[in-house]
């Protein structure tokens, strides 16, 4: 099993580990396209004043522009270090034991706007890009990852992908259908999606399958697991989604 994570706008500065090896990221078919980024990222970087204009940073923000003109050379941490936030809080994968972190690094994937998906402990640098950006250099980020991403996923032919990632996201490379996968909203026993305890609930769920290190290769497998922890993990309104279901 996979587990497709959105990434966070937060992120922890700094880092100990060596500057960015694209090739060493998971996927490494998506070289191509992530030196593309990181390259338009850079250059965008030179004119400080067109980079906070086009990543929509205020003023307090502008160190963020510096980030982005270092990713070759700025130290590094692992991915599911790296970002802060909701999701990533609730995970709280520093305080997992190194059996439970070595079990995200084979099983999640962190889909970035720079550098597409890339497994837990996978080291990369701090920046700045989401989603919707309009990157000059690069074709809409959209386009530019949605079918190398896609291809990549099926390349690396997961038994099953479960797919928490926001809608941006998904959308910068959908799940191939010939890969058995569940979208997951999270939704109260009623049905009512939630906002607030989205993120949340997405995090803890992750930090529970990788305390458990369950081997997993279908939902039916998944929502056996869960029903075994007192996770509600029913089948959802739409085909191919499930609802991860929380107390409102």
């Amino acid at each position: 099993m996979k587990i497709l994570l959105p990434p966070s706008e937060t992120k922890r500065e700094g880092g100990d580990g060596s500057p960015l090896d694209v090739s060493a990221l998971a996927l490494p078919d998506l070289a191509p396209q992530r030196n593309a980024v990181i390259d338009a990222l850079i250059a965008l970087a030179d004119d400080e004043d067109s980079a906070r204009r086009v990543l929509k940073l205020s003023e307090r923000q502008r160190g963020d522009v510096a980030h982005n003109r270092a990713l070759r050379s700025a130290p590094t941490m692992p991915a599911v270090d790296r970002y802060t936030g909701v999701l990533f809080d609730a995970l709280d994968a520093a305080s997992l034991s190194t059996a439970s972190r070595r079990w995200l690094d084979a099983h999640v994937w962190i889909h970035s706007a720079p550098f597409g998906p890339v497994a837990a402990l996978d080291a990369i640098p701090t920046y700045r890009l989401a989603a919707g950006t309009a990157l000059p250099g690069v074709a809409p980020l959209r386009r530019h990852w949605a079918d190398p991403t896609t291809t990549a996923i099926a390349a690396d032919a997961p038994a099953f992908v479960l797919d928490l990632r926001s809608e941006a996201y998904a959308a910068l490379g959908q799940v191939p259908g010939a890969v058995s996968s569940a979208y997951v909203r999270v939704v109260t026993e009623q049905g009512r999606a939630l906002n607030h305890f989205n993120k949340k609930s997405k995090g803890l769920l992750v930090r529970a399958l990788a305390e458990d290190r369950p081997r997993l290769g279908s939902l039916r497998a998944l929502q056996r697991w869960a029903q075994a922890h007192d996770v509600v993990l029913r089948d959802g309104k739409v085909p191919g989604e499930v609802e991860l279901v929380v107390a409102d």
